[in-house]
């Protein structure tokens, strides 16, 4: 008996690890008789100051009649991302067709420090309840709410305050003092710009979306229109103050618990702990920025092929630098439209670049319309968000926050506009590499550009691939948790499809299912014509397919690995679950009971 125990003892290591893998753990819902007590949730109150709360669902007040004055308001205030953030039981997006609908929590955390995030840090692990966290509430994932859950909300963390000569804890010997940005983790960017570039007239790169979250884009990796030049806003992190599972309140940096601080740049959001500070590096602030926007439409197939063309060559040759950012968008009216944006050129100087491709336009008058009118010129680059200044000189970039009482800065960017409440239908994304830019590539990635427009429009975002921006941004991002297909992209493809504000059960408010489905489909198609050149390409995890396959090595790449073990060191048990995260496969698809 000796002698076999012992033979079976040395096979141990050899045999797959799911066998030997710990228990299955099971999450506590209210209907379980494990769910916390009155008494227990009346003391994890008291340890958070009052600040326990639960959760209301605005949807309800549809639920007696889809005709009530009460639901319509609903529908309306559904548009407005501010209502969205002040309210912890709805999301920015409220579902994605067969995938998931916004569920609230039962009691929300409305945290206003790092100890309070501990305690209810805390008081999940010992009651092994399903805990949610929502800052700005973005994800399209669904990964900022959850049904039966407890919901750790930063939404009130938005202190800010910039330091002009900040050293990480513990790098004094190492790190010589530089300009940075201290923010709550509830901070959204719109208050970030707000007090970096227009007061202080300085520059931190951030989303371009004025009401996401900062802690979650900071985690995903990040992108900001003007990315190409400053890189991924994950790579400005000096330093966060995190809560991680054990409910110890610790600091990452690159000298305090560098391993943390590697996968909070760019590993996903809520999955190493709660972040309830970040300090951010501070920049220069160039003097001016502005924009290329217009539209061609051409007049046949082969026309439009022509078309596409030309961009890309022209897009080689006068655009794949650091200076331009933001998009160009393909449609299946044969339409191009472009919408970039530019960084430290002057009025004329950005007229002379898109010069050449205009006068090709216009040469071919008979295969072209330019459907709006090219408007291309410069601004001082401190007013880029700078709500009074904006209102005076562009009336029309920004939708405005109308409830009574609220400050005039509540705003957000006109194209953002349909995130704002919206149902997915399909959503997937591609890194496109540098490589199809060459010579012998142009014409395949024209061919490619155009045989997926034929299903669905097509944005190529150009700041959220790192080819071409300066060594420095492509060296940072090669020191973070991102997937490294982002250094050798030129663009980060997405095709998207969705509807306004819907909800399953509200009768005239539904999501149109069938609809949904098949525009799945057809983005599904319109992006296998991309994968065709760019195999493997990765995608980015914060705008992806709620379907990614294999999202590990999609999301990660070579980086899951070392992901992984980040994450088996601070949160060994799950306690953080969020869909495709690291360490999510190895729980049910609600993250309830670990396999």
């Amino acid at each position: 008996m000796f002698l076999k125990a012992a033979g079976a003892a040395s096979l141990v290591p050899l045999w797959p690890r799911h066998l030997c893998a710990s228990p299955a753990i099971r999450r506590a819902r209210p209907s379980d008789p494990g769910w916390p007590p009155k008494q227990a949730w009346k003391r994890l109150n008291e340890a958070v100051g009052g600040n326990l709360i639960p959760v209301d669902f605005p949807i309800n007040a549809c639920l007696s009649s889809s005709e009530s004055a009460g639901c319509k308001a609903l529908f309306a205030s559904l548009k407005n991302p501010y209502y969205i953030g002040d309210n912890p039981g709805v999301t920015q997006t409220l579902g994605w067709v067969d995938a998931w609908t916004t569920k609230p929590s039962v009691y929300a955390v409305a945290a206003r420090n790092a100890d309070d995030i501990a305690a209810a840090v805390n008081f999940a692990r010992e009651h092994k309840l399903r805990l949610v966290v929502k800052g700005g509430g973005h994800s399209y994932q669904g990964t900022s709410n959850g049904p039966d859950s407890l919901l750790i909300w930063t939404r009130h963390m938005h202190d800010i305050t910039i330091d002009p000569g900040f050293v990480p804890q513990g790098c004094q010997s190492t790190h010589a003092p530089q300009r940075a940005v201290t923010v709550g983790s509830g901070t959204i960017w719109l208050q970030a710009y707000d007090a970096v570039t227009t007061k202080a007239g300085a520059y931190v790169q951030g989303g371009g979306c004025t009401t996401v979250g900062v802690a979650g884009l900071i985690q995903s990796g990040g992108f900001g229109s003007f990315s190409k030049h400053y890189g991924m806003a994950a790579t400005g992190l000096l330093e966060a103050e995190i809560v991680t599972a054990d409910g110890k309140v610790r600091i990452a940096n690159a000298c305090t618990n560098p391993d943390l601080f590697w996968a909070l740049k760019g590993g996903g959001g809520s999955t190493f702990g709660v972040v309830s500070k970040l300090t951010l590096r501070v920049r220069d602030l160039p003097e001016l920025a502005g924009g290329a926007n217009f539209s061609v439409k051409a007049s046949s197939d082969d026309a439009y092929r022509r078309l596409i063309r030309q961009f890309v060559g022209f897009y080689r040759e006068a655009l794949f630098n650091d200076h331009w950012g933001e998009q160009a968008h393909f449609s299946p009216d044969n339409k191009l439209e472009i919408s970039m944006v530019h960084f430290g050129l002057e009025t004329e100087q950005s007229q002379k670049v898109w010069q050449p491709f205009l006068n090709w336009v216009e040469q071919s008058s008979g295969a072209y319309t330019i459907e709006s009118e090219p408007v291309i010129g410069s601004m001082p680059f401190r007013h880029w968000w700078d709500v009074d200044w904006r209102k005076e000189h562009h009336h029309d970039v920004f939708k405005v926050d109308s409830r009574p009482g609220v400050g005039p800065s509540n705003v957000w960017w006109n194209g953002d506009s349909g995130q704002v409440g919206w149902v997915v239908w399909g959503f997937e994304s591609l890194w496109m590499p540098a490589s199809l830019l060459q010579d012998n590539s142009q014409e395949k990635l024209a061919n490619a550009l155009f045989a997926a427009s034929r299903f669905s429009e097509v944005e190529l975002h150009f700041n959220k691939g790192l080819a071409g921006a300066p060594p420095e941004a492509i060296e940072a991002a090669k020191d973070s948790a991102m997937n490294p297909a982002v250094c050798g992209a030129f663009a980060l493809a997405i095709v998207a499809d969705g509807q306004g504000p819907a909800y399953p059960g509200i009768p005239g408010h539904e999501p149109d299912v069938a609809k949904g489905r098949k525009a799945a489909s057809t983005v599904h198609r319109s992006m296998n014509e991309l994968r065709a050149i760019a195999a493997g390409g990765g995608a980015y995890v914060s705008e992806s397919n709620f379907f990614e396959s294999d999202f590990q090595h999609s999301y990660w790449g070579t980086n899951y690995s070392r992901l992984a073990e980040v994450k088996k060191k601070y949160d060994p048990d799950g306690l953080f679950f969020v869909h495709n995260g690291v360490g999510s496969e190895q729980w049910t698809p609600d993250g309830f009971t670990r396999l």
